[in-house]
């Protein structure tokens, strides 16, 4: 870092305003995946090796610190992970004022956790009056990331059925959305629930017979769902993903060929196409054609 400052400068630039990421040795996470804050992680620095380079270059020409960085996890749905790792970074503030070192920022990250299924989740409010206690005394600019709190819920992956399958009492129903689509459960055993869209209610009660919703990649992982109770369907059958709105467009690839699908934004009564679905000929885009070699017999 300080070796790219000093290039930097001698070129004509600014000395850089910096932030160290500390991790505070808080566990937290709704998965070991998206897990961040424990000293076993990759992210983030020990404190004291944060500190002594805060005070190393103190009055550094190379650097400016401006402010301290952390962010334990995601998926986080207590309060109390939050609150133990900010209050460390709390201390970590004041002890660097005793030192001299006045920074501007404090960068909490984000990680409030969402409901998917039966989650007991903090709600905004409660994790704001929490934060607003803990940093209001430092007087810093507090900046969050609360991204999936926001997002989440306001995301819904639409797929067809395609067939349904029945082996020795279990039950396969095949929809053309896939782990491309929607990569969580695979990655992380996620729970989205899935549900039948119908365009009224009553009628006839459906069963509560419980089914494998999965897709036609050819991965024993590509089930979005495990003995779920759906109900009967059948092929052409419209279902609805739900809570598909963080990490999910995000996490889409054409793994198996397969072209990511488009987004529909629905504002009131009118629906817009803010991204169209992938071609095969999009996949092809990149590809560069090589001229057969010519040879001699």
């Amino acid at each position: 870092m300080l070796e790219e400052s000093e290039r930097h400068i001698k070129h004509g630039g600014k000395a850089p305003s910096v932030a160290i990421r500390v991790n505070p040795d808080v566990a937290a996470g709704g998965h070991p995946h998206i897990a961040t804050g424990s000293h076993t992680h990759k992210f983030g620095l020990d404190w004291p090796e944060a500190r002594r380079l805060y005070l190393a270059h103190k009055d550094s020409r190379y650097l400016h610190w401006k402010g301290i960085s952390a962010h334990i996890g995601s998926q986080i749905v207590s309060l109390a992970p939050f609150r133990r790792a900010f209050r460390r970074i709390a201390g970590y503030v004041k002890e660097l004022r005793r030192a001299g070192i006045d920074l501007k920022y404090l960068d909490l990250g984000g990680g409030l956790g969402v409901r998917y299924t039966n989650e007991k989740t903090s709600s905004r409010v409660a994790y704001a009056q929490m934060v607003a206690g803990l940093v209001r005394p430092l007087r810093l600019h507090l900046l969050l990331e609360p991204g999936r709190s926001i997002i989440a819920a306001a995301g819904i992956l639409l797929t067809k059925v395609i067939y349904t399958k029945r082996n020795r009492g279990k039950t396969f129903v095949v929809v053309d959305a896939a782990m491309n689509d929607l990569l969580r459960p695979a990655l992380y055993g996620a729970i989205h629930p899935i549900t039948r869209v119908v365009r009224k209610s009553g009628g006839e009660k459906q069963s509560a017979e419980r089914v494998d919703i999965v897709g036609p990649v050819c991965e024993t992982g590509d089930c979005l769902l495990h003995d779920w109770p759906l109900g009967k369907v059948k092929p052409g059958d419209v279902l609805a993903i739900w809570v598909a709105g963080a990490y999910g467009m995000t996490q889409t690839s054409n793994y198996n060929a397969r072209t990511r699908p488009s987004e529909v934004l629905i504002n009131g009564k009118r629906t817009k196409l803010i991204r169209r679905r992938e071609t095969q000929d999009d996949l092809l885009q990149t590809d560069v054609l090589v001229p057969a070699r010519q040879h001699r017999y």
